[in-house]
């Protein structure tokens, strides 16, 4: 009964397919950051369509303004229409709805309490959370407004900004000490907050609260900007020096695929980082450096 239920609905889908459409799909799907250009023979034989017929489709892309032509190589591109398209895309997902699945599996991955901040009047502001099903868990509230100074996603937010930015907020906001382990002074937080935008991720090494360490990673938006910060924590027992290395790995590469669901991808900036990312070796002591830095 299933199987047939289920060969009814393929054949009903198939019913519905229409080639043009999906030839369109495929011509626009050979176009990458890596190429972003195509003559009509290339596009033809990475379709399988003949030239003629790529030729076709193509002059009526164009029209649309799906596709452009540069007037002297003749070679195509994606149009302003695809970007407008993509624009309004964007502005319809909602960061927590494509965020949740990102943070449910690095808690699961992790073990560790997940969170997600952005970053409002100066502070990380936490605005969602995944308890890791463990005895001990991080007392934190969302909604609330954390130092940005002194908290791993507070400070992945803040390498973004230049440094008169920086100095405006905790000017502003001041770099109150919590524990013995706070950074208290601009000049100090300025020169970590260089080390986070190289590696690629925070660290909040009992800064905020005794006990607790925290690993964070930056979430960037189609434009290559810093929209948010995601990340886990837990207490020092769990989550020792010698974990922040697989713990950086695992909340980057979520951030990462978080990044690019929000449009990333298409950033320069984004891909630039990413490859600075990816050429961290496993071997190199980015976890040492990165506490030093915290301390």
């Amino acid at each position: 009964m299933t199987t047939t239920a289920h060969t009814d609905t393929n054949a009903a889908r198939d019913r519905y397919r229409i080639q043009a459409v999906e030839r369109v799909g495929a011509i626009l799907e050979v176009f990458s950051t890596e190429e972003p250009e195509l003559g009509v023979t290339e596009i033809a034989g990475r379709t399988g369509l003949h030239k003629s017929t790529a030729h076709r489709f193509l002059v009526n892309l164009e029209a649309v303004g799906l596709l452009e032509r540069d007037a002297k190589s003749q070679r195509y591109r994606l149009g302003l229409r695809m970007f407008e398209m993509g624009g309004i895309v964007l502005e319809q997902m909602s960061l927590w709805d494509e965020a949740l699945p990102f943070l449910e599996g690095l808690v699961r991955d992790s073990g560790e309490t997940g969170h997600l901040a952005v970053l409002e009047r100066g502070e990380a502001i936490y605005i969602e959370k995944v308890e890791a099903r463990r005895a001990l868990r991080i007392p934190s509230a969302m909604g609330r407004g954390y130092p940005a100074h002194a908290t791993s996603l507070g400070k992945v937010l803040l390498a973004d900004l230049g440094e008169d930015d920086v100095r405006e907020i905790t000017s502003a906001h001041g770099m109150a000490s919590y524990t013995r382990t706070t950074t208290t002074d601009v000049d100090r937080l300025l020169a970590e907050l260089a080390v986070i935008r190289e590696q690629g991720y925070a660290v909040d090494d009992e800064e905020y609260d005794e006990g607790l360490r925290c690993v964070g990673a930056p979430i960037r938006d189609h434009t290559g900007r810093f929209v948010a910060a995601l990340g886990i924590g837990g207490p020092v027992t769990r989550v020792t020096p010698e974990r922040v290395d697989d713990l950086a790995r695992l909340v980057i590469d979520a951030a990462d695929g978080l990044s690019r669901r929000l449009g990333a991808s298409q950033s320069g900036a984004f891909n630039r980082a990413a490859r600075r990312v990816r050429a961290t070796t496993p071997s190199t002591p980015r976890p040492s450096a990165a506490l030093n830095v915290v301390r």
